[in-house]
């Protein structure tokens, strides 16, 4: 993936029981989207280490990931990296994301 391409890095904590850390926030050509953890295997193609089981996790992990970055674009529009936390309890946004 071309480094111009990603945009952020993201962290999720789930319940204050379990984190999922290395998502990314990517631009592709509809838009910014989200992907997940992932490794290079030895022929070289990519693996998702972790993944949401059904569309609608999919969507609102998707939905609250990139409003938060949105938020963070807007509270830093000359792009500084910055670590911003929240949470998925009581079904709030959340991550720490790194803003380039």
């Amino acid at each position: 993936m071309g480094e111009d391409r990603l945009k952020a890095f993201a962290s999720v904590t789930f319940d204050d029981s379990f984190v999922v850390r290395n998502m990314k926030v990517v631009e592709g050509t509809k838009g910014v989207f989200l992907c997940m953890p992932s490794r290079k295997l030895p022929d070289g193609t990519h693996k998702d280490m972790v993944h949401p089981i059904n569309q609608d996790f999919r969507e609102y992990l998707e939905a609250n990931v990139l409003q938060a970055y949105e938020q963070e674009l807007k509270n830093h529009p000359q792009g500084a990296t910055q670590n911003v936390s929240s949470d998925y309890n009581e079904g709030n946004a959340a991550g720490d994301s790194e803003v380039k």
